[in-house]
């Protein structure tokens, strides 16, 4: 499959597929969490989409390798509030585990899309 936009890219699919589970599983948190944890796990979801999207329309390799490193580091800001989420038992562990278990498959494509680009770079010197 040839990638002609930001959409055909896996990551940015499956970044995208967790963001509304994200909003639909922190419209039980409690309602004093509405401005703290469950606006930071909603913002952190969007992010890891947004970055992908915003690092493939730039112009330079650099600048997407450093997007998607971005993007990388909302998906770890988000493990660690789904995680934080579980302990306050604000959703069950099953809930938590599938979450958690789809941040880590966007996790590794992550990784191996940044290798793929950082050794394209490097063949390209």
């Amino acid at each position: 499959m040839t990638i002609k936009t930001f959409k055909d890219l896996i990551a940015w699919q499956k970044a995208f597929e967790l963001v509304p589970k994200i909003y639909l599983t922190t419209k039980s948190f409690p309602t004093e969490e509405r401005y703290g944890l469950s606006s930071q796990m909603r913002r952190a979801a969007v992010s890891v989409a947004s970055n992908i999207a915003e690092g493939y329309a730039r112009s330079s390799l650099q600048q997407y390798i450093h997007f998607l490193y971005i993007s990388f580091g909302s998906c770890a800001e988000l493990q660690t509030q789904i995680m934080l989420a579980g302990k306050l038992d604000y959703f069950d562990s099953d809930i938590c585990s599938a979450l958690l278990e789809q941040c880590n498959e966007i996790d590794r494509i992550l990784l191996g899309l940044i290798r793929s680009l950082e050794k394209h770079k490097t063949e390209n010197y």
